[in-house]
């Protein structure tokens, strides 16, 4: 894996785990919490789609649709536990 992939992933990982947030209120991310949680959005929503069947292309704009699908769902879960 090159640096620039890496980079690329935490800079989405972040903004996805931000975006998530705006929409799941109760949550309240710093950003490592949200880099973590777009990543693991990512591969959540990688594994849903996949399993569903759903296929919305590639480039960069439909990762970051799937990322936020599953980092939201993340945190609806996150959020069911807290309360």
């Amino acid at each position: 894996m090159a640096l620039e992939q890496l980079i690329i992933w935490l800079i989405v990982g972040g903004l996805v785990g931000i975006l998530a947030d705006m929409f799941v209120s109760g949550i309240g991310l710093d950003l490592i919490e949200a880099i973590v949680v777009g990543i693991l959005g990512a591969l959540i929503g990688g594994w849903l789609f996949g399993t569903l069947g759903i296929n919305l292309g590639s480039g960069l704009v439909s990762d970051i649709f799937t990322s936020l699908v599953g980092a939201i769902l993340l945190l609806f879960v996150i959020r069911a536990i807290r309360s």
